[in-house]
């Protein structure tokens, strides 16, 4: 997902589009990305959605496939696992630094993302789907921002692009938990609060590993 503030051009925005709609399932796994269908969807010329694809193949969100094109990047029960242990290292280790670093302006980032986000999750959990896409957007900010003090651009980047790869498994095959989710998360904002991290990181491995159980088990990723 993209901070906000950027200035975007023509292609960056088409390019925001395109890998939104890859993230949410939109645009779904598997699904070969023909360039003049996606010139009509998108209104970018060709060359630009070659580019676009190169780049989102780098990201390995497109799988390039030599002279036959591109396709979305399938999904696995494999590759699910693979991203969301890597989620729990990366924001497990920037966790524990953001939580020595941290001072009242990042406690204020924190308090503020968790609030909007459990707004979303009353909604969600009172049957309002139209907010999905908000409520994966502030989940986003809350874990950003809870890791936002850690005092590495690099790690910040880093566990933003497999958090990316991990949402598109939720977006696909997850879904809403419910409570337990939603408590995870006033959990971790606790363990914020009082500088907590061995307990945070604790939480932190138990919500992403129940999103992946609660994933397999919907039957939707072979």
């Amino acid at each position: 997902m993209r901070a906000t503030g950027q200035i975007e051009t023509p292609g960056e925005s088409v390019y925001q589009q395109i890998r939104g709609d890859i993230l949410f399932g939109r645009l779904s796994p598997g699904r070969k990305l023909k360039l003049d269908q996606l010139r009509t969807e998108y209104g970018a010329s060709v060359s630009t959605l070659r580019e676009i694809l190169s780049r989102l193949s780098s990201e390995s969100l497109v799988v390039a496939e030599g002279q036959r094109g591109f396709q979305v990047m399938p999904i696995s029960a494999k590759n699910l696992k693979e991203v969301a242990a890597l989620r729990q290292l990366l924001e497990g280790n920037a966790l524990e630094q953001s939580f020595r670093r941290g001072d009242i302006e990042w406690e204020g980032r924190v308090v503020a993302a968790h609030h909007k986000l459990a707004l979303m999750e009353d909604r969600m959990e009172a049957g309002d789907i139209e907010v999905t896409e908000l409520w994966k957007k502030y989940d986003w900010q809350f874990h950003q921002a809870l890791i936002s003090a850690c005092g590495s651009r690099l790690l910040i980047e880093t566990h933003a692009a497999v958090f990316d790869k991990y949402l598109r498994y939720l977006m696909i095959a997850l879904g809403f938990r419910g409570k337990i989710a939603a408590e995870e998360h006033k959990r971790l904002l606790d363990c914020a609060l009082r500088r907590d991290a061995s307990n945070a990181r604790d939480v932190l491995f138990a919500h992403v590993s129940g999103g992946v159980e609660h994933a397999l088990a919907s039957g939707s990723i072979s």
